[in-house]
This record gives structure tokens, C-alpha cells and sequence, in this order.
């Protein structure tokens, strides 16, 4: 071994031993290397521990605890970023923390994993709805019910997004499907009744709010109502309602 070695220093000294020349880093590669897409390794991907982090959010979310909820599940989004799903729990506790523009940021990377995840465009919606962008919010709620037609989370929020453009027509036909849809909800029953109220239909404005009443009995409370912004409603609606409900 030693031999070998002393003749290879023999050659090296008397100039056979040359390095190889170093491939030039040309504007051709810069320019390939720029356009190629950044691929996230494999072998970080670890689907397990994603559920598990995953599951700890979910848990910290029920117990209110957003903060620790939104750091768990942020986790789980880095440990599987390719899992529409944890956008969408990601994205969906964000909004219920109050975060609206991170919740819309995080939602709209899960559609970009699959433009057609309906549980995304549904809580994507509902974000632009709370947030007052409108038209944003009936365009996420358009697509939703069009992959999903029996989708009534879509046609409840379309009958309020409606309400607040003042498409009267648009919003009684939306909480017409969505009541048929979930006909134990009352929700769906109080979205029609404001839309047919705002249209000064008030008999079937009150016909309407008499199935919520029936459903359930606290709609008759005025105090009750406030609620109704944690179901989507705005300020202004929550105010129609209870001007349905003095009607009666």
C-alpha cells in the first residue's frame, strides 16, 4: 500500500496528476435552474407525526386555546405540507381565532394543493364573508356548490352574502335550497326570513322566522340573537332579525 502510494506522489510531482476543469456556471443553467420548480424533500414528509400535531390543535382548538392550537397545527402543515386537510383545519382555526387574513392566506394554499376541495371553499367563503369582501365570498361559494350541489353550508352563506349585495332574489332562492337542504337547522330558516323582510315580503318574512321559533324556542328571545354573528350573520342582520322578530 505504501509502494502504491510513493508512485502515485511519483506522478503527481512529475505533472500527471491535473485536476478536471470546473464545468462554468453559464446564464443557460442560471436561467433553467430559476424556472424549475422547488420540490420539497421527500424524506422530511413524515404523515404520521402531521396527525399527531394535527390532533393536538384540534384538541388545544376545543379547549379555546388558540394560540397553542395554531402553533400545533402549523407544525403538522410543515411535517406534510402536501395535505390539503391541514390547510383547511389550519386555516378554519385562524378564523375562529380572529386571524382573517392569515386564515385567508392559509385557505387559499390548500386550494392551491386541489382547486376543488370543498371543505376549503366553503371556510375560504365564510372568511371573505365575515371579512366583508363580498363578491370574493360568492365566488368561493359559487364553486363549492357547483363540485357539491347538496352542499348547504354554501347556499346558507350565499342567501347572506346576497342579502348584503341587496340581490333580494338571489338570497330568498339560496335560503329556499339551503332549508331544504337542512330543515333542522334554523339558521337557513333566519337567513330567509331577512331576505324575504328586506324585499317587504313580511308575511312569509314571519312564516319563515316561526320555523326558527319552532326549532328552536330561544329565537323568540331578542338577547339570543347575537349569536347569530358566530353563524355569518353581519351587525345589519343580526339587526333585520330582531325587527322580524318585534314584528311578530
Amino acid at each position: 500500500m505504501t509502494e502504491v502510494l510513493g508512485l502515485w506522489l511519483i506522478g503527481c510531482l512529475a505533472g500527471s496528476c491535473r485536476p478536471t476543469a470546473a464545468t462554468p456556471f453559464s446564464s443557460s443553467i442560471a436561467a433553467a435552474l430559476s424556472r424549475a420548480p422547488l420540490a420539497y424533500p421527500p424524506f422530511l414528509i413524515d404523515a404520521a407525526a402531521a396527525d399527531f400535531y394535527r390532533q393536538r390543535g384540534l384538541e388545544y382548538r376545543g379547549r379555546q386555546n388558540f394560540e397553542r392550537a395554531i402553533a400545533a397545527l402549523k407544525t403538522s402543515v410543515a411535517l406534510d405540507p402536501y395535505n390539503s386537510n391541514g390547510y383547511v383545519v389550519l386555516g378554519w382555526t385562524e378564523h375562529l381565532a380572529g386571524q382573517e387574513n392569515a386564515a385567508a392566506q392559509t385557505l387559499q394554499q390548500a386550494l392551491q394543493q386541489d382547486a376543488d376541495t370543498v371543505p376549503a371553499l366553503n371556510a375560504l367563503g365564510i372568511v371573505y364573508l365575515v371579512s366583508g369582501d363580498l363578491q370574493a365570498a360568492v365566488k368561493a361559494h359559487t364553486r363549492a356548490a357547483e363540485l357539491q350541489p347538496d352542499n348547504e353550508i354554501a347556499y346558507y352563506n350565499l342567501s347572506l352574502a346576497y342579502q348584503r349585495l341587496q340581490d333580494y332574489d338571489a338570497a330568498i332562492q339560496n335560503a329556499l335550497k339551503a332549508t331544504e337542504l337542512e330543515p333542522s337547522n334554523p339558521h337557513p330558516w333566519v337567513a330567509l326570513a331577512i331576505a324575504y323582510w328586506s324585499q317587504q315580503a313580511t308575511s312569509a318574512a314571519q312564516q319563515a322566522y316561526q320555523q326558527a321559533i319552532a326549532l328552536d324556542g330561544r329565537y323568540r328571545d331578542r338577547a339570543f340573537l347575537a349569536h347569530l354573528i358566530k353563524a355569518g350573520f353581519s351587525s345589519e342582520q343580526v339587526e333585520i332579525t330582531s325587527e322580524v322578530l318585534a314584528d311578530r
